[in-house]
């Protein structure tokens, strides 16, 4: 069997997919309870959010790498919701009701709104999202965690920005979160070399988690060394119950007496609009990254994160988008089917009732050098050549995408590099092929215009400017014949030149198009691609 071919059945790829859900699994701890920070939540309901994506999400979705969980792209308007309302449990019922409005979204087909996404936003969201990892975790690398894990916006909740915590990291630097980092980095790198691979035994270990174990045993031999112990907040903090009735006392109910609170309902909307386009645009980006090139349902995949949803307002979770990161690091780590996402839902899940204390005991050190990790794989320099080596038309929104998502946030970082996309598209459709080249036109000779099958109003600049740069005296042949649609907009650009060529003596014949008497071309909307070639001698 090919080394690339993913055998069907949920455990048939176990020894893919479970040492990829521990990478996964510590990726994501982190990163839930710091969204839960970041949020103004319980740090509790980060880790119910990263749950119910593992558990549930991953089976309901067609998604086979996507690992869902709470996302940091929706932490700042859970943060305002939160307060505009007034208490948790009222956000929860918005979260429930969000969840239901995905579902009908899914059942209406909105999964399609991903497929409109060039490829080169796509892979600047990525890199964009590489380069932020990287510049977010070297503060924690160097022991200063007064951003919480998660956080990828580029203006801080503690005022400060991401290259501004940079500066402030000098100074507050912990010699033992350092060496932590490079111990933990030097083994990620080893793991990674081709001779280790070569023994079995290298692959089921995974070199994140022997990281995570040697981080944990140079904090235990660095207590109380000067420059050297790890403070508190320098460790992973995820709440512990003392008994059963302390564990299920962190989930929450919503209050179902919100329902006639018209800001739950606004609340709900944005969420659902924007968890769904984070989850499209990661599954665009993961579909990218699958050595398999599988595709998403993504209908589906909205069905899901609605469910998901709908169980974490329910129970006490924040919002659920599937997640970049987490996602990137299970393929980064081997996996090969949504087993992965299962069993990194399970870890959560397990972790938190039966040994919060030592989960307790990793350096936030050890996980940052994990996350640069990932990030550098995602924004690695070849990415940035090879997107260089291609046309402007690629690269500049590759690069705008980038720039935004590092000095914004995630969502204004696609929608400038999603501008430039668009207006290269119209550019592109407004100089060419709608030209008209005097040098090569023979005075007497019939110009002839060919009009393709769909004729759009993104045409409509590019054949106006034609039309007027057809000099005068001449005879002109537009042939519609094969069109089967041309928008109303484009009609009407034809129909005034006709009126007014004989002002310019221009000699006009018009084939019309063939119709039907059950279809009218002429009234239908034209999509994207028209072409006016062709100048014939």
């Amino acid at each position: 069997m090919n080394t690339n071919e993913t055998k069907t059945g949920f455990f048939s790829n176990l020894k893919y997919d479970a040492p990829a859900s521990i990478i996964v699994f510590l990726v994501a701890l982190p990163l839930c309870l710091g969204i839960a920070l970041a949020s103004g939540a319980p740090l509790f309901a980060g880790i119910i959010a990263g749950v119910i994506g593992g558990l549930v999400v991953s089976l309901l979705s067609g998604s086979p790498l996507g690992v869902s969980g709470p996302a940091a792209g929706l932490a700042v308007i859970v943060l305002t919701s939160i307060q505009e309302l007034g208490a948790f449990d009222a956000f929860l019922y918005a979260v429930v009701v969000a969840g239901i409005i995905q579902l009908i979204l899914g059942y209406f087909n909105a999964g399609v709104i991903g497929y409109f996404f060039p490829s080169a936003v796509i892979k600047g969201m990525l890199a964009g999202i590489g380069i932020i990892i990287v510049l977010k975790q070297i503060p924690h690398a160097f022991g200063y965690d007064k951003d919480p894990e998660g956080d990828l916006s580029f203006f801080q909740r503690d005022g400060h920005t991401t290259l501004s915590e940079l500066s402030y990291m000098l100074d507050s630097i912990n010699f033992g979160a350092v060496t932590i980092t490079l111990v933990s980095l030097a083994i990620l790198i080893l793991w990674e070399r081709p001779f280790m691979k070569k023994y079995a035994l290298f692959q089921w270990v995974q070199g994140p988690l022997v990281a995570v174990s040697s981080g944990i045993g140079l904090e235990f031999l660095f207590r109380g060394i000067p420059d050297f112990s790890l403070s508190a907040e320098q460790v992973v903090s995820l709440p512990v119950a003392e008994s059963v009735s302390g564990f299920i006392g962190q989930f929450s109910l919503p209050d179902f007496s919100q329902w006639s609170n018209p800001d739950v309902y606004l609340i709900a909307l944005t969420i659902a609009v924007v968890a769904s386009l984070e989850t499209l645009l990661c599954v665009e980006a993961t579909d990218k990254l699958d050595p398999q090139k599988r595709v998403t349902p993504t209908n589906r995949e909205l069905k899901a994160q609605g469910v998901g949803n709908i169980l974490s307002g329910l129970i006490g979770g924040l919002p659920i988008t599937q997640v970049i990161v987490r996602s990137s690091a299970n393929i980064q780590s081997g996996g090969r089917t949504k087993a992965a996402a299962f069993f990194h839902g399970a870890l959560l899940l397990l972790s938190v009732i039966s040994i919060p204390h030592v989960l307790n005991l990793i350096p936030l050190a050890s996980l940052a050098a994990i996350l640069l990790m990932v990030g550098y794989k995602l924004a690695k320099p070849s990415l940035f050549r090879q997107m260089y080596k291609m046309s402007r038309s690629q690269f500049i929104p590759f690069l705008v995408t980038v720039t935004g998502i590092v000095f914004t946030d995630l969502l204004i970082g696609i929608g400038l590099g999603m501008v430039i996309a668009i207006f290269h598209i119209l550019w592109n459709n407004f100089k060419t092929p709608y030209h008209f080249d005097p040098a090569k036109y023979v005075k007497g000779e019939p110009i002839y215009v060919q009009l393709s099958e769909n004729v759009s109003f993104l045409n409509k600049a590019s054949i106006h400017q034609a039309l007027i740069q057809l000099p005068r005296q001449s005879e002109v042949i537009i042939d519609a014949s094969k069109a089967k649609s041309i928008h109303p907009d484009v009609q009407e650009i034809f129909e005034d030149f006709i009126q007014q060529a004989p002002s310019r003596e221009i000699k006009v014949e018009w084939k019309e198009i063939e119709t039907s008497p059950d279809h009218d071309p002429v009234e239908q909307f034209g999509y994207v691609v028209a072409e006016l070639s062709d100048y014939r001698k």
